[in-house]
């Protein structure tokens, strides 16, 4: 991607170690699991981060929970300028607020780097009006508006971050990040997944 002229960030989750939301459910504090999930973030980061770095690319991990022993703190200008200066920034910690899903994270801070796009990598190849993995013969869409989204109630991402995305007008892409070549493609605008957007096909 950065040999593309790209200048690359990345949110990171945490859902394969932690979810608030599902500890709630389980009895504990919302606010204390959706921390928990947070600092799972971070794990994952630094495990991204060593993987990218292994590939002679160099990064930065800026976190919203202050841990300085392991990442930098969130600041924009700082994120900018790792940017400009050709390194992947991974953001981990979320928003650094509990009740906040990373999705909400991966808008913000899309719209605070003044990124061109938002580029959700998933397990399928676009967005469906069902799920694809249980309703065989689901339709594929090419590209959604945001007000499609949040009045469907499809699984894009989260209403918060779809309402920011709508207000900033930060156009997403989902697609299938299983597969080899599928950034690239993405990045050269072939078509590939589902655009949303302020206008739909």
């Amino acid at each position: 991607m950065r040999r593309d002229g790209c200048e690359v960030a990345i949110v990171v989750g945490g859902g394969n170690i932690y979810r608030g939301l599902a500890a709630s459910e389980a009895g504990m504090d919302r606010s204390t699991g959706d921390y928990m999930g947070m600092l799972a973030t971070v794990l994952n980061s630094l495990a991204l981060q060593d993987a990218i770095e292994k590939l002679g690319v160099e990064t930065r991990v800026q976190s919203a929970i202050t841990i300085r022993q392991v990442a930098e703190p969130y600041i924009r200008r700082r994120a900018t300028r790792h940017l400009e200066k050709g390194r992947i920034v991974i953001f981990a910690a979320g928003t650094g607020n509990p009740f906040f899903t990373t999705d909400t994270a991966a808008s913000l801070r899309a719209i605070e780097i003044g990124a061109d796009v938002i580029m959700k990598a998933t397990r399928v190849d676009g967005v469906y009006d069902a799920d694809p993995e249980k309703v065989p013969g689901a339709k594929r869409y090419t590209s959604l508006t945001y007000k499609q989204v949040l009045n469907d109630g499809l699984r894009v991402m989260d209403a918060t971050a779809i309402s920011l995305c709508m207000e900033n007008q930060m156009p997403i892409v989902v697609f299938d990040g299983t597969k080899p070549g599928n950034i690239s493609k993405a990045i050269a605008g072939e078509p590939i997944g589902t655009i949303v957007g302020n206008s739909s096909v």
